[in-house]
C-alpha cells in the first residue's frame, strides 16, 4: 500500500523525492527509499507517476504496453517505422467503393502526391481521365458531385480536397454517398477525402471512412525512423555513400526539430510545426547542390546554413 509514501516524501525524504519529480524521465529513475521496489511493480509505479508527472504518463503507459502485452511492441509501433506510401497503400486494400480514404491533414502533409504514386501503380492513373482532383471551395460542389457521379458509374478515382471548407455541403455529400451504398457502386470507384480537423465533418462520412493522418510519432528514435522511412529505399540505395551519410544526419536533426516541440517556442520566435515536407525539401536542395558543385570536397558549411538557417532556421 501507498500508507507512507506521503510522509516519506513530505518529511523523510524530501530532497530525493524533489530530484526524482525534477528526472527528465522519472518512469526510468528510481524511486527513493524503499518504494524503489515499485520497479518490480510497474502498474503501481505508473499510480505514482499518474499523481506527480501526469505529463509522462502517455510515455510511461507505452513502454508498460510494450513490456507486458505479447507483441506489444506492434500495438505501440505499428506504422511509426513504414512511410506515409506504405501506410496508404495497406488502408487501400482495406477500402472499397463504400469505403473511402479520409485523409485528417495536418501541418505540410500533402496527400494527394501520394495518392496519385498509387494510382499510377494500381490502375495506371490519368489526370481527368479515369482520376479526378477537385479542391474543394466556393462553387467546387457542383464539379465534385459531377465527378462523383463519373466515378460512380464508370469506376474513376476521385479527390476532393479540403472538405472542411464547405461544412453545409458535406451534408449533401454525406446523403449521396448514402444512396451510392444503396444503389451500388462500380466496384473501381476510390474516394479520398482531405480535411482539416473540424466538427463540421459529419460522423456519418468520418464513420464509413479509413481514417489516416500523417502527426509525428512521440520519441527521437521514432521520429528517426519515420523520417528515415520517408524516403524510398530503392532510390537512396543508389545515391553516393556521403549524400547517404548527410541524408541520415538530415533526418535526426529533422527528428531533433520534431522532438524539441514540447519546449514550445523557446530559441524560435514562434512554435514553427516542422513537418515531412521539410525534409524532402532539404533532401531535394541536397541532392541538387551535390549534383552541381565541381569541388570534391563536401561544402559543409553551405550545407550547415542551408538547412539550419534557412530550411529549419
Amino acid at each position: 500500500g501507498f500508507e507512507m509514501f506521503a510522509q516519506n516524501m513530505e518529511k523523510d525524504a524530501a530532497p530525493r523525492f524533489k530530484e526524482w519529480f525534477n528526472e527528465l524521465a522519472p518512469e526510468e529513475a528510481k524511486l527513493p527509499l524503499d518504494w524503489k521496489r515499485l520497479d518490480n511493480h510497474p502498474l503501481q509505479k505508473m499510480l505514482v507517476i499518474r499523481v506527480l508527472r501526469p505529463d509522462r504518463m502517455t510515455i510511461t503507459m507505452a513502454s508498460w504496453i510494450r513490456s507486458v502485452l505479447p507483441n506489444g511492441r506492434d500495438y505501440i509501433d505499428c506504422d511509426g517505422s513504414s512511410s506515409f506510401f506504405e501506410v496508404l497503400t495497406s488502408s487501400y486494400e482495406d477500402s472499397s467503393a463504400v469505403t473511402p480514404i479520409f485523409f485528417i491533414l495536418s501541418p505540410g502533409a500533402d496527400p494527394v502526391q501520394e495518392v496519385e504514386k498509387l494510382g499510377k501503380r494500381l490502375v495506371q492513373l490519368q489526370i481527368n481521365v479515369n482520376y479526378h482532383n477537385v479542391a474543394m471551395g466556393q462553387g467546387q460542389d457542383v464539379v465534385a458531385m459531377a465527378k462523383l457521379e463519373m466515378g460512380h458509374k464508370e469506376g474513376h478515382w476521385v479527390m476532393l480536397q479540403n472538405i472542411h471548407l464547405m461544412p453545409r455541403w458535406c451534408g449533401t455529400l454525406e446523403k449521396k454517398l448514402d444512396n451510392y451504398a444503396v444503389e451500388g457502386s462500380h466496384p473501381g470507384l476510390r474516394l479520398f477525402l482531405s480535411a482539416d480537423p473540424s466538427p463540421g465533418i459529419p460522423i456519418g462520412i468520418l464513420e464509413r471512412s479509413l481514417k489516416l493522418t500523417n502527426e509525428p510519432p512521440q520519441g527521437l528514435t521514432a521520429n528517426l525512423r519515420r523520417a528515415f522511412a520517408f524516403f524510398n529505399k530503392e532510390e537512396f540505395d543508389e545515391r553516393d555513400a556521403k549524400v547517404k551519410a548527410i541524408v541520415f544526419g538530415l533526418c535526426h536533426f529533422h527528428a531533433v526539430m520534431l522532438e524539441r516541440k514540447k519546449f514550445g517556442p523557446l530559441g524560435y520566435n514562434m512554435m514553427y510545426p516542422f513537418s515531412l515536407g521539410d525534409l524532402r525539401d532539404s533532401a531535394s536542395v541536397l541532392y541538387n547542390y551535390l549534383e552541381n558543385a565541381q569541388s570534391v570536397k563536401i561544402p559543409w558549411a553551405d550545407l550547415r546554413y542551408i538547412f539550419g538557417e534557412v530550411m529549419y532556421g
